[in-house]
């Protein structure tokens, strides 16, 4: 089978704006390798941190819950306490999760995302938004950035993650 080429060198996709075509496609790019990554592992294997490494199951989690804190703060709505608790629990063991499941609710938080993206007007990129408690300054364009960049980040460290757990 031809693989096709990354997102990016696919063409724009129509249903983004063209500022935040850069976004979508680093989104989908690791939408992607992340599902090709995982296809197959073993669920028993989820939770395990190799020489201290962070679990491929908080990598899956984590990514799902910086998409969903990032739109919020995006919005300028403040974290609600249903996402405060998803923050606390990225990485606490649920033995009873599969990876199926977990790529499942993965691609539930990147539609979400990828729908704020597809919706979001270029001319407000430049507008502030404050980020936490503490209200730290970053502006539209920076959390949705911030967003694609800190996801390609850890699918780089799940990779790595995942490929030490496959040579045991």
């Amino acid at each position: 089978m031809k693989s096709q080429p990354e997102v990016w060198l696919r063409g724009p996709k129509p249903e983004y704006p063209a500022a935040l075509q850069p976004v979508a496609h680093a989104i989908l790019q690791a939408q992607e390798e992340i599902h090709g990554l995982m296809k197959g592992f073993p669920s028993y294997l989820l939770w395990e941190k190799p020489v201290g490494l962070a679990s491929p199951a908080f990598h899956l989690r984590h990514i799902a819950g910086v998409l969903d804190r990032m739109a919020t703060y995006a919005k300028a709505e403040a974290l609600n306490e249903g996402q405060f608790a998803y923050l606390k629990s990225e990485g606490v063991p649920k033995s009873e999760l599969s990876t199926e499941e977990l790529l499942k609710d993965l691609d539930q938080y990147i539609a979400e995302f990828l729908k704020l993206l597809s919706l979001t007007d270029p001319d407000t990129l430049a507008d502030y938004r404050g980020v936490g408690r503490a209200q730290l300054p970053s502006t539209v364009g920076g959390l949705l950035f911030h967003a694609a960049e800190h996801m390609q980040r850890h699918y780089g460290q799940l990779l790595v993650t995942v490929k030490v757990l496959q040579v045991k």
